[in-house]
């Protein structure tokens, strides 16, 4: 246990950090099949995209929840640090996940479906906006001064969280149009062939963009590229994240059906994980002192040691009944349910 101790700050970042990127994952392509569904061409169109995520999109908000609950119960500090300097854009966000849930909900049981639909994608959209504000604001640095936010209210609001907005709202476009060539068929499939090669170009150009700019932001972060041994690291994670971008192009020039959705968690993961080590042992990036560190903003072993024992029972549950309705869902959706049938590649 002692061995252990000076080491559940960084355990307990690792299971948030797993559980961000699971979250990225489920319901980035929720949220991207909700702004897609916008430009739907038909109401028919738009009830076969909403379909494809009937079955998993209400277990997608557990993780937020969860995610919200280990930050508060983990690191007590960051959390009370970003909810003070970024409530506007998660109130927005939480606005958006109850008018996107109203919305699917009243769609299914109302004559007016076209309404509902658009709702659900103009929620879709309001979320990913947010998520987006949030984050840019979070990785622009936050004023904080005795572990108290000094900062303005609307200092999230900038052009670099901006750019990393429209970063995650083609990344997320990107998710679901991969995801949507594994789950449809015929015109829909096509166009999101289309639509894919396209966001993942706009997600790349913007991802570079935004990695460049931290590190002329982030002195410690432009070490962490230069200086061995954890520019290896960093270097390997970059590599990893580019072959996997080569293979989506390649695999969507060749029509596969099940490589792209593949390929583009992959970026996601190398590029996540290139990016947390860049920035580790700073969990936040702090403008006016020094960046507040894994340790500082840490909760008590006493606390870390709890929650380490709930939650090794309670995640191991979640996942294996998200796993098994993933594959009990597997298949095409038609309008009318799933095929049987799997894709190629």
């Amino acid at each position: 246990m002692g061995l252990i101790e000076p080491y559940l700050p960084d355990i307990w970042l690792f299971i948030i950090g797993f559980f961000l990127l699971y979250y990225a994952v489920a319901d980035g392509y929720g949220l991207g099949v909700g702004i897609l569904s916008l430009f739907a061409r038909d109401e028919e169109e738009r009830s076969i995209m909403m379909e494809s995520i009937e079955s998993t999109w209400h277990d997608n908000q557990t993780w937020l929840v969860l995610l919200g609950g280990m930050l508060f119960g983990a690191f007590p500090l960051f959390y009370s640090l970003v909810l003070s300097s970024l409530y506007i854009p998660i109130l927005l966000m939480l606005f958006g996940l109850i008018f996107r849930g109203i919305s699917f909900e009243f769609r299914s049981n109302s004559d007016e479906k076209r309404t509902w639909s658009l709702s659900f994608g103009f929620g879709s959209l309001i979320v990913t906006i947010a998520q987006g504000f949030a984050l840019g604001g979070l990785l622009s640095g936050l004023p904080v001064k005795d572990g108290v936010f000094a900062g303005s209210v609307w200092g999230w609001l900038n052009p670099f969280s901006v750019l990393v907005t429209a970063g995650v709202l083609a990344g997320y476009v990107m998710l679901a149009s991969n995801y949507l060539i594994l789950k449809t068929h015929d015109e829909i499939q096509q166009r999101s062939y289309r639509i894919s090669l396209l966001s993942s170009i706009i997600t790349l150009v913007v991802s570079v963009t935004v990695h460049l700019r931290i590190v002329a932001m982030y002195p410690h972060a432009a070490g962490k590229w230069t200086h061995p041994p954890d520019c290896y690291a960093v270097w390997a994670f970059v590599l990893l994240a580019g072959i996997a971008f080569v293979l989506l192009l390649v695999s969507l020039k060749q029509r596969r059906e099940i490589a792209p959705l593949f390929c583009n968690m992959g970026i996601i993961l190398f590029s996540f994980v290139g990016m947390s080590v860049a920035m580790y042992p700073y969990m936040i990036p702090n403008v006016i002192a020094s960046p507040l560190t894994v340790h500082s903003v840490a909760a008590s072993p006493d606390t870390l040691w709890f929650m380490l024992v709930v939650v090794m029972v309670l995640i191991p549950l979640i996942l294996t009944y998200t796993g098994y309705k993933h594959r009990l869902f597997r298949g095409k959706t038609t309008g009318i349910g799933y095929e049987s049938e799997k894709g190629h590649g």
